[in-house]
């Protein structure tokens, strides 16, 4: 069933939906999705989103990108030397705080939807990073946020206490469905 956006619908204002789930399970895929779907409504939709960097086949690290520019830059390689891994992968919070954090404050000033991929491991090493999260959960506009589903880190146990986030698990068999249970979540219906 094909999602529609009626003219005149509005967005539950400073609704807040975390995506949660094991890695690989599908949070990034269900999170473009829902973007997809809100910018096909004319909705203007920014933040950050990684992507895996894959050679030969296999994962060796990952990107962050400016959704809007689509600017990007390595976080992490499994051949970059780094005071931070997480796993194999040497981490760069200089992208995270150039790439990443900068497209946080500039989709809470100008973007009708704020997006977040992911509240991680790697990412709440940067402290820029934390505080454009913390800045962006208290802008009155929708933001869809990914987190790390076993970190204990202060940033995540914060946003998974709020009284204002829904947070939803991503399954191998809900995967498809869960970006129309989140923009009905989005649009007010309850779910």
């Amino acid at each position: 069933m094909p999602f529609i956006w009626v003219p005149g619908d509005t967005m539950t204002r400073g609704i807040k939906v975390g995506i949660t789930g094991l890695p690989g399970a599908g949070k990034t895929q269900a999170l473009v999705k829902v973007i997809e779907m809100l910018e096909e409504e004319n909705l203007t939709v920014g933040g950050m989103v990684t992507e895996p960097i894959i050679e030969n086949g296999k994962r060796v690290g990952f990107y962050v990108m400016d959704w809007k520019s689509k600017r990007k830059a390595i976080l992490a390689h499994i051949d970059t030397e780094s005071k931070f891994y997480v796993g194999k992968y040497g981490v760069n919070l200089e992208s995270l705080d150039t790439v990443g954090v900068e497209a946080l404050v500039d989709a809470s000033k100008n973007s009708d939807v704020i997006v977040i991929d992911e509240v991680g491991k790697m990412e709440v090493e940067s402290e820029k990073f934390v505080k454009a999260v913390k800045d962006a959960m208290e802008v009155d506009k929708p933001i869809i946020l990914t987190l790390h589903k076993k970190s204990r880190n202060p940033l995540l146990q914060d946003i998974r206490r709020r009284d204002d986030v829904r947070i939803l698990e991503v399954t191998p068999i809900n995967r498809n469905l869960l970006p129309y249970k989140i923009i009905k979540l989005m649009k007010g219906e309850y779910v």
